[in-house]
């Protein structure tokens, strides 16, 4: 059993917590709050049982972590109900949710430092999350507060900050240990396989990645009656 410092630990824990903190204010549901709770549950026992460590299954068993949570998010969009929900979100909320990825990407850094991921998915390598993070809230203010940014903007730094999503998420697929690894042999990244990197993959990454769907959508559904009304 590899050993975590309980520094980092306690750290990534206390940012997971946040992550659902924000989501809440940015649904007011205490529904799915609960359901988030759940599965955040769930993968938690199953990580410390050591069931997603396990090498050389079929399938691997590191997607188990991020497929369930993102074919979720995906198929949200297919339903009418869902789609209303994801309408009524608080804008401003899901904005300033990204920020979250600032604390992920540090506990990311000292994972890195402990031998459990790859230095390509830090801020050292080629992850540039973090500044998806260290913009939301300058973002937010431009956009929501002072006003001298418009909802364009808005919909151009979600579409941008996704990018940056899925270019570390690329990064992170390709580095684990599966039959499709194909970067970091001499370290890979096996830190998200173990309680509590777990939720990174299996929470927070469908939660940041439902946020950007979700305001995406808000803003093209508020630029069509925008056009209409003119």
């Amino acid at each position: 059993m590899i050993e975590v410092s309980i520094i980092t630990s306690f750290g990534f824990i206390l940012t997971t917590l946040i992550t659902l903190w924000f989501f809440f204010k940015a649904s007011n549901n205490k529904k799915i709050l609960y359901g988030i709770l759940v599965w955040t549950t769930i993968v938690a026992i199953l990580g410390l049982l050591g069931f997603y460590q396990k090498a050389g299954t079929f399938p691997p068993r590191f997607i188990f972590l991020l497929v369930p949570g993102v074919i979720f998010v995906l198929l949200l969009l297919l339903n009418k109900k869902s789609r209303n929900f994801m309408d009524n979100l608080n804008l401003k909320w899901l904005t300033l949710l990204h920020t979250i990825r600032i604390p992920v990407e540090i506990v990311l850094y000292y994972v890195f430092l402990e031998r459990l991921i790859p230095d390509l998915m830090t801020f050292d390598g080629y992850n540039y999350d973090i500044i998806s993070g260290l913009t939301a809230p300058i973002i937010y203010y431009l956009v929501f507060v002072v006003k001298v940014l418009n909802k364009k903007a808005l919909l151009i730094w979600n579409f941008l900050a996704l990018a940056l999503l899925i270019n570390i998420l690329t990064i992170a697929i390709l580095s684990a240990q599966t039959p499709f690894q194909k970067l970091a042999f001499e370290q890979p990244n096996i830190g998200v396989t173990y309680f509590p990197f777990v939720w990174l993959p299996a929470v927070i990454v469908p939660i940041v990645l439902f946020s950007h769907l979700s305001s995406i959508r808000q803003l093209f559904v508020s630029q069509k009656e925008g056009d209409r009304n003119d």
